[in-house]
């Protein structure tokens, strides 16, 4: 069958498989872009537009963005701009696909402009908070070890919350106090532990009366030993479920998620004296423009330095 019989929504399916098979995307990168691109797709549906790739022009493209700008979810919230953007990059990276994969004659995607996006808000933890975040586990059984140690590891490491979820036991080397993590696009970087997250690590596992394979695992539902525990593995949703639960009982002033601890590793750095490459490194970031983010965070210490430090109060 000849490809310009194709429609977008079978080309959609074939871009997703793509970034997943060739471009080492991450499954919930692509869970990301499948919601994007089905939301595009039932937009030209619903407004009666031409499922054909071809057809696709700068006026359909213009005429979407305006929805999305006027978009309201079921609570009446208005799409943020860069989440609006985040629709425009997968569809020109869509576009891209059709035309440099499968030679379709469609919009050039370089002719639809981005445009800048508000400042990034970057929420993260002073001391203080830090400290009672750390402290809300009850250590006295084995969830509440578990509870303490993942809070640890997410801040001595600044791991994306997938990139923990995924570690297993015989991954972590106590003597060097590192490990390997595969992170976005396949990339590989050391992870350096600190001698207090070694220690909740190593408390955690001796607790334990398992030989499952995964680092953090789970004690609701049905135990199963199946491929040495590995349905017993904690998911990202359950993670992100723990620090909501402790960053609510500990009465932080705002809802952290495990990316608020890797911002708040990130800016301990800096705060500390790190330089920003270094902290690129550590964090997995493919591009220094990501990571420069946390210099806006940090400017609020040189600011507390300035006015403690400079002679003109």
């Amino acid at each position: 069958m000849d490809i310009v019989n194709y429609d977008i929504k079978e080309l959609s399916s074939d871009f997703l498989n793509y970034l997943l098979i060739e471009k080492s995307l991450s499954h919930l990168t692509i869970r990301d872009y499948r919601h994007y691109l089905d939301r595009f797709i039932s937009w030209l549906i619903d407004n009666s537009y031409s499922l054909k790739a071809e057809d696709i022009d700068l006026d359909v493209i213009m005429k979407y963005r305006v929805y999305l700008a006027n978009f309201r979810t079921p609570k009446g919230i208005v799409i943020k701009r860069i989440t609006q953007n985040y629709h425009i990059i997968c569809l020109r990276s869509f576009l891209r696909y059709l035309i440099t994969h499968r030679d379709i004659d469609t919009l050039n995607p370089d002719k639809i402009e981005l445009p800048k996006s508000e400042g990034r808000i970057v929420s993260f933890l002073n001391s203080d908070q830090l400290t009672r975040l750390l402290n809300c586990p009850q250590i006295s059984n084995e969830i509440g070890l578990r509870d303490r140690t993942i809070l640890e590891l997410l801040f001595s490491t600044g791991l994306r919350v997938s990139e923990l979820t995924n570690l297993n036991i015989d991954q972590m080397n106590f003597e060097t106090k590192e490990f390997g993590v595969k992170g976005k696009g396949n990339k590989v970087r050391v992870v350096f532990l600190s001698d207090t997250a070694v220690e909740w690590i190593t408390r955690y596992i001796a607790i334990r009366k398992d030989n499952f394979k995964p680092l953090f695992i789970r004690y609701s539902r049905e135990r199963s030993e199946e491929k040495q525990g590995e349905k017993m593995r904690l998911s990202p949703r359950s993670i992100q479920l723990i620090v909501h639960k402790y960053s609510k009982k500990c009465g932080l002033p705002f809802d952290a998620h495990p990316h608020t601890l890797r911002h708040s590793f990130a800016t301990d750095l800096l705060i500390q004296g790190a330089d920003l490459r270094s902290v690129q490194e550590m964090l997995g970031h493919e591009s220094i423009r990501t990571t420069q983010v946390y210099t806006h965070v940090t400017n609020r210490h040189l600011k507390e330095v300035y006015q403690k430090y400079h002679s003109r109060k």
